[in-house]
């Protein structure tokens, strides 16, 4: 079980990490057609994506260091949410799809790989110091 975490940790890591380090330097422009392409274009003259670029590669390099696992799968959680709708309702006959799916399902993994971690955000009736 340790393996897969650690390969699963990896793996979504530098997912993360090259593509928020894409939205930053702006390595490979993105093209789309459609309101896709309207949607995207706006989030990155806004200077929007720099910014999720930035959460990105924040989360990626906890993921890949293998500190504070937890709270960079914090950050990338929502993330991970707005590219599968994104995907699901602007683009659903590509096969992006199936990645956004598979990030999912890594994703997934890994917060129950760390459930403990998160047991604090499931208190009914937390207390306060």
């Amino acid at each position: 079980m340790k393996i897969a975490v650690l390969i699963v940790r990896i793996l979504l890591g530098l997912v993360f990490f090259a593509g928020g380090l894409n939205h930053i330097i702006h390595a490979s422009p993105v093209t789309m057609a459609g309101d896709a392409g309207v949607y995207t274009n706006l989030m990155i003259t806004t200077k929007y994506m720099t910014i999720v670029g930035l959460l990105e590669l924040i989360g990626g390099l906890l993921l890949l260091v293998g500190r504070f696992v937890p709270l960079g799968l914090t950050i990338l959680a929502p993330i991970i949410v707005n590219i599968l709708l994104f995907t699901l309702l602007m683009m659903p006959q590509a096969i992006a799809v199936v990645i956004v799916m598979v990030m999912v399902a890594l994703e997934a993994f890994l917060i129950w790989a760390y459930r403990l971690s998160f047991r604090g955000l499931f208190d009914a009736s937390p207390e306060v110091s």
